[in-house]
């Protein structure tokens, strides 16, 4: 089984660059199953439902979210019949869920979203809460469990590498919207620190650069803005799952102006 995961897509560069590609990537690597983190899809602060419907039909099976997830108020009917997540970790009551079971090729996937606690609203403990799921998959005889853990700091995403390696196929870090290089597949764990945004590249984290400059530069308030024109990318990581472990996996930067970069994992 073969499963892509694709980062932080970031307003329209970034829906633009899933239905120029998405389709065509899942034909070509053979990829069965597509899940992506949409927090930011709309217009770079939450997720729409017309948008949520638009990468769906690109090819995405199910969508993930973060700190933006609730930006989009007209999303939140749909969190409950759409396959779209929410952080497991917001107290019970919350509408939506933190965990979808798919079928792909006849077995069970499981799809967790976690959220940290550094920099991040205020929710419960993520270490706890995934642990906790975790064991209630497995209770269940689920072996494959995927994990979109959106964390500010690399030190939450280690750690939680360290508590659930050998027991999830995946923990694909987001949130900061720059791409890490350590991707690493450990006693059956694919990690990265971070996936990276799907969307413009030549901003500051798929924004244009000018109000992030003039914050930075006069501590004044500024509006973020998608940039009208910019340079874009895709970045996927694609796993091969056998038994509920990673065997082996890879990363994918896609470019609008040049050729594609594929990095492979490395192995403990």
């Amino acid at each position: 089984m073969r499963i892509g995961f694709i980062g932080d897509i970031v307003g329209k560069p970034g829906r633009g660059m899933l239905e120029t590609h998405l389709r065509k990537l899942r034909k070509e690597y053979e990829i069965d199953c597509v899940i992506a983190n949409g927090e930011n899809a709309s217009h770079g602060f939450g997720l729409g439902s017309l948008h949520a419907k638009e990468l769906l039909s690109y090819g995405v099976d199910v969508l993930t979210g973060g700190n933006h997830s609730w930006d989009k108020k007209e999303i939140i009917p749909f969190l409950d019949v759409m396959p779209i997540l929410r952080p497991l970790n917001y107290p019970e009551g919350v509408p939506g869920s933190g965990v979808r079971v798919l079928h792909v090729k006849d077995e069970k996937v499981a799809v967790l979203n976690v959220m940290g606690h550094y920099g991040m609203p205020m929710v419960e403990n993520p270490f706890l809460r995934a642990q906790k799921a975790v064991n209630a998959l497995q209770e269940e005889g689920i072996k494959s469990i995927i994990m979109d853990f959106h964390a500010e700091v690399t030190s939450e995403k280690y750690a939680m590498l360290h508590l659930l390696k050998g027991r999830v196929s995946a923990i694909l870090g987001t949130h900061t919207h720059v791409g890490t290089d350590d991707l690493q597949v450990v006693e059956g764990t694919c990690y990265v620190s971070d996936v990276g945004l799907s969307g413009a590249r030549d901003g500051v984290i798929g924004m244009d650069k000018e109000a992030p400059l003039k914050r930075f530069l006069t501590g004044l308030p500024a509006s973020l803005d998608i940039p009208k024109k910019c340079k874009k990318i895709v970045q996927m990581i694609v796993m091969d799952i056998e038994e509920g472990k990673c065997v082996h996996a890879f990363k994918l930067k896609l470019f609008d102006d040049k050729a594609m970069v594929r990095l492979e994992a490395d192995y403990e």
